[in-house]
This record gives structure tokens, sequence and C-alpha cells, in this order.
């Protein structure tokens, strides 16, 4: 049953591979889900195979019904979902869970001009909205098994109450979340993506992930 002290979620691009094994790992965590697509019987259909505690409405929808909205889109479709759902998420935390890949060489590092799609966010969507970045290594695989899945998640934001959130909210679904620093070092996650892609074709496994080292006695900043 959903903890209704918990902020709602609404994962715009839910109904693909990381939205919605977000989706099911929240939702297992206790946390109310929202799942977006274009199409609002897309986005039901999906719910439904998700279990208990998501729904589904159009990106839109997804968006106005959460406290916390999550980017999980291709990066083909990054700045257009941004405009789609602008002033739904206006004064709300979006996560930018975009990797700037470019096909066919998915497994070389191709970072846009302005750094990092996070950037383009922040920049689309202007002040009101606290962007925060996440999730850019986690595969979706692990996800969807069940539990926690076994990697750290790197968060970054220019706003610390924003990124402490989203840290919470990693350490539900991953082993734990941490802190990266500004939305500029954002750039470094999104351009590991393709180096762990690398890494999986090269040592033939499934979702590489990240894990820092050093943290058991820290306090978080």
């Amino acid at each position: 049953m959903a903890d209704t002290s918990k902020p709602v979620i609404g994962i715009i691009g839910g109904t693909g591979d990381l939205g919605s094994g977000l989706a099911r790992a929240w939702a297992n965590a206790g946390y109310t889900v929202v799942i977006g697509s274009r199409s609002a019987e897309k986005a039901a259909e999906a719910a439904s195979q998700l279990g208990a505690g998501v729904s589904g409405q159009t990106n839109v929808g997804a968006a106005q019904a959460a406290d916390i909205v999550v980017l999980a889109v291709p990066f083909s479709n990054h700045a257009a979902s941004i405009e789609e759902i602008r002033s739904a998420v206006q004064g709300k935390i979006l996560v930018d869970a975009a990797v700037p890949l470019v096909p066919p060489k998915v497994s070389k590092v191709q970072l846009p001009e302005e750094g990092s799609a996070a950037q383009i966010a922040q920049n689309l969507l202007g002040e009101g909205v606290r962007v925060v970045s996440a999730f850019h290594n986690v595969g979706a695989a692990k996800l969807h098994k069940g539990g926690r899945a076994d990697c750290d998640v790197l968060v970054f934001s220019d706003d610390k109450d924003a990124r402490n959130q989203v840290i919470e909210l990693a350490g539900a679904v991953a082993n734990r979340g941490v802190g990266g620093g500004s939305l500029a070092n954002s750039a470094a996650a999104e351009a590991l993506t393709s180096v762990l892609i690398w890494i999986n074709r090269q040592y033939k496994v499934l979702g590489a992930g990240i894990a820092i080292t050093g943290l058991e006695d820290a306090t978080q900043a």
C-alpha cells in the first residue's frame, strides 16, 4: 500500500524500460507513482502490468498529479517532452534521467554543446523549476528484477534541498543515492553511461553499474 506521507512521483516516459523499472521499484517501496505517455490508454495499460500503486495518464496529466516529476525519455524526445510539460512542472522538482546518446555510436561519449542534457532541461524550464539530474547509470533490467538495484546513484543539482530529496528517492530503488555536486557535474554521469555500455559489450554483462567507495564513515554534505 502506498504511503501518503511520501511524495507522489510522476514519470514522463514511464512506459519505457527505465521509466517502468523506476515505477515498479518505487511502487514496491511504498510510493504512489503516475506514469505518463503521449497516449493515456497506453499509459494505463502499462500501469496495469506494474502492480498496485501505479496509475497511468498523459504526460501532462502525470506531471500535474506529481510532487516530483522524473523525465525518463530518449534524448531524441528530450526537448519536445520538456516543452510539453513545461507549465505543469513549474514550482516542482524535475529529475532528468535523459542521456545524450547519439546512435549508432552509443558507446562513444557525445555530450551536447550545452554541456549536458540536464543543463538543457534547466535552460528550457527556467528558474521556476528545480532540476535534479540522476539515474543515468542504473540498468533498467536491475530495477525490473525486484528489490533494490545493486549500484549507487549519482545525484546533481544546484538546489541542495532538491538534491537531498532525490538522494532519498534513489536510496529506495538502489543501494544509495550519492550527491555529486552542482548540475554542471551531471556531464560526468551522462558521459559515464556510454562507458558502461562499452563495458557491458566488452565483458558481456548486463547492466554494469557504479559504486562509490570510502563513504562508510562520511556524513551527508
